[in-house]
């Protein structure tokens, strides 16, 4: 889909179309989420997910297929022009299924609930997510993307769906033995046993730190090999570690990241991560929440050093987002798809001859600069993903220049398209990186943005009863209640926004919002949940407790709480941050490097009493 088709449905007025959608469309057309109008003229008959699917599956007594994936999402582009758009597989989810379609973005919960079936039954994960759902929600198989017709060692997605309407029709014992086993297998994950006695924070801290340093990569920095992600959670942790040496293992990946093709040389932004260990190629999606936070990671970088290679880095990441995914409401949109012109990456990657056209004399330096040879090195072809082929030496003095003749060339190619959904949570981590910048800096600007977006989201995404919601897209919010991240994100940017600013009215919000958090997330057990106690629950309350590139909400929430104890001196928030440590700190025992927020909140909390 390109920016023109979504906001010409955006646009359209719907009051005439009837409550299918056809011939043209199907339902999802009454949707406001980019990515489920992008599968508005499917030939499947999708819905949304909500008591009707569910309903309409218990009456004609037929599985869910429930599909997830997000509107910049590569892989779910392949698989919609592949399966979804093809009228062979629409006429068996159709008959044999009640299709449901999922903006993952917009039901973190449900997303949340799909991936940990699949991870259990197939070890792995990733988007498009599709789940096979009994009516009553309960999952029976899960897989992500496959090829319509068997490929390359991969089978088929039609005979896939084949032969489970064949096993739900004449098998349903079968089903009920997988349903069975998968829950039980969900529920044992989900358990958490208790320790005795609370374990030190120190000593996770000191745990995490020794992980972190044995799959720390030597040569190319960061962690893991590849695929390789920006993982501001342990970039931040180790910033805030006092060895040294440690703090290295964080400054030498952000340099490598800048240094690297996950960075969009000369536009700016990162992408969402590197296809390769050397943070070469990238997967060419960009997302709000990794410019948020790796902007942030690159402040306390630049807070730590006083190096101004951290401050541009910064400077790079928010300046894109305030002109490539900024609201004229205020707010922040998602992200900016990987694929344009049909295939990923295509807005971003150059040939020598292009570049040597556009520079003419000044070619030659800024190849040998951005490492363009004419061999390309993106997917076999001669297009060249630029990146700092020698670093050590010093760049073009014009290369600012250089780069705006670039971007003139590059800004007349069809355009990726942007995901015009914004998100409290998200949001939130913005608002946090612009108010620490303008705290570190004097940036009025960066301030201005950040205030002016908080406005938005309390004023737009409040409900007339104080309930936050989850998004808002095209001058409607949704109905979706907001989810525990949201609370948490959004909390932290205002304690931010009020340390920038000094506005106590942030502080008051940041404060209410921590104070429903409590009441709408914690479960009777003391263990936090995705969704909120007024929400309708899925089979099973899956613990939200886990960072990934984004912090848990719940140990989000903690943080948010010691901070506000550290700034208020109130010795009741100093309790509530205390019982949340003392439920979550003891699921760290085994793997402190899951939860490096919910350790950062346990250190601040410690050094309140030191002080």
């Amino acid at each position: 889909m390109t920016n023109h088709e979504l906001h010409t449905l955006l646009a359209l007025d719907r009051s005439s179309l009837p409550e299918d959608g056809r011939p043209e469309f199907n339902r999802l057309i009454f949707s406001r989420s980019p990515y489920l109008l992008q599968h508005s003229r499917n030939p499947v008959n999708w819905r949304e997910w909500g008591p009707a699917a569910q309903q309409e599956a218990r009456s004609r007594n037929l599985p869910l297929f429930v599909s997830i994936g997000y509107a910049t999402c590569h892989w779910c582009h392949v698989m919609a022009h592949e399966s979804f758009e093809d009228d062979e597989v629409a006429d068996i989810l159709n008959h044999a299924f009640v299709p449901v379609k999922v903006d993952r973005e917009e039901r973190p919960d449900l997303d949340e609930f799909c991936m940990a079936a699949c991870q259990t039954m197939t070890g792995s994960g990733g988007w498009p997510l599709n789940c096979f759902l009994k009516p009553d929600g309960t999952p029976f198989y899960a897989l992500t993307y496959l090829p319509k017709e068997p490929r390359r060692g991969m089978p088929g997605f039609l005979e896939l769906l084949e032969n489970i309407a064949a096993v739900w029709q004449h098998k349903p014992d079968a089903v009920e033995r997988n349903a069975t086993s998968l829950m039980e297998a969900l529920t044992r994950q989900s358990e958490t046993g208790t320790p005795a006695n609370q374990p030190d924070p120190y000593q996770l801290a000191d745990q995490a730190a020794r992980t972190l340093q044995r799959i720390y990569d030597p040569q190319h920095h960061g962690f893991g090999s590849a695929p390789k992600f920006p993982m501001p959670p342990y970039l931040l942790f180790l910033l805030h570690r006092s060895d040294p040496a440690e703090q290295q293992l964080a400054l030498r990946s952000l340099q490598a990241m800048r240094q690297g093709g996950i960075w969009d040389q000369p536009g700016g932004g990162i992408h969402r991560y590197s296809t390769d260990q050397r943070w070469l190629v990238p997967h060419f999606e960009k997302m709000l929440y990794d410019q948020a936070l790796v902007a942030y990671t690159a402040l306390e970088a630049y807070a730590l050093t006083d190096e101004s290679t951290y401050l541009e880095m910064a400077d790079h990441l928010l300046e894109f987002v305030l002109h490539e995914l900024t609201a004229p409401e205020g707010g922040f949109y998602c992200g900016l798809d990987a694929d344009s012109e049909g295939r990923e990456g295509a807005c971003y990657v150059w040939q020598k001859a292009e570049i040597e056209q556009v520079l003419g004399d000044d070619a030659a330096t800024f190849c040998s600069w951005y490492g363009v040879t004419g061999q390309g090195n993106f997917e076999g072809t001669d297009e060249h993903v630029l990146f700092q082929a020698a670093p050590e030496n010093p760049p073009p003095e014009n290369l600012q220049e250089l780069h705006q003749k670039l971007l003139t060339v590059r800004n007349k190619r069809p355009q990726p398209l942007r995901d015009l959904k914004i998100l409290s949570g998200w949001n939130g981590l913005t608002i946090a990186a612009l108010a620490r910048g303008a705290a570190l800096t004097g940036n009025q600007r960066w301030l201005e943005k950040a205030e002016r977006a908080a406005a938005f989201i309390t004023n737009s995404l409040i409900r007339s009863d104080g309930r936050l919601l989850r998004s808002w897209c095209n001058g409607n919010p949704s109905a979706i209640p907001a989810f525990l991240e949201d609370y948490s994100f959004l909390g932290w940017g205002l304690i931010e926004l009020y340390r920038a600013g000094g506005n106590a009215e942030h502080l008051q919000q940041a404060t209410l919002l921590c104070d429903q958090a409590l009441q709408l997330f914690r479960q009777p057990d003391g263990r936090f949940s995705t969704s909120g106690t007024d929400q309708q629950p899925l089979p099973l309350c899956l613990p939200d407790r886990h960072d990934g590139v984004v912090p848990a909400g719940a140990s989000a929430l903690t943080l948010d709480l010691v901070l506000l104890a550290e700034i208020t001196g109130d010795k009741n928030r100093l309790r509530e941050a205390d019982q949340v440590l003392q439920q979550l700190l003891p699921g760290l025992t085994a793997h402190p490097v899951s939860g490096l927020w919910l350790l950062r909140a346990a250190l601040t909390r410690k050094r309140i009493d030191q002080r």
